[in-house]
């Protein structure tokens, strides 16, 4: 099984960060599309309250439940310390989406057990 499906498989709660609000935009599709194969979205934007039906959280650290998944939809160059919250909450997974890729992060979460999926 490749890292993508065992991400896929093994995780029920994905925590997404920088989802926006606006229908128009990647993060929004993706995770509206997430939800409809059963998976729990949790967004992580410090700029909505809410979004896909769910609160929206400022950070990791403030979401009140264990996260499978970090899904993260920032700049490359913000990607550092988003990596370092997921690895303090203890997610189990990271998936960079398309264009994310910062080398440096993904090293650190994976020097700390997490495996991460960039530029896939």
């Amino acid at each position: 099984m490749d890292l993508v499906d065992e991400q896929l498989q093994n995780s029920k709660t994905i925590a997404v960060v920088g989802i926006s609000d606006n229908p128009e935009r990647p993060s929004y599709g993706v995770s509206r599309y997430m939800q409809a194969q059963g998976y729990r979205i949790i967004p992580v934007n410090p700029m909505i309250e809410e979004v896909l039906g769910e609160k929206s959280y400022p950070d990791l650290k403030s979401v009140p439940e264990p996260i499978d998944m970090v899904d993260i939809f920032r700049r490359s160059e913000l990607v550092g310390p988003v990596v370092d919250e997921a690895i303090e909450v203890g997610a189990r997974y990271i998936w960079m989406q398309d264009g994310v890729i910062n080398e440096e992060a993904a090293a650190k979460a994976e020097a700390a057990g997490i495996p991460v999926i960039m530029n896939d």
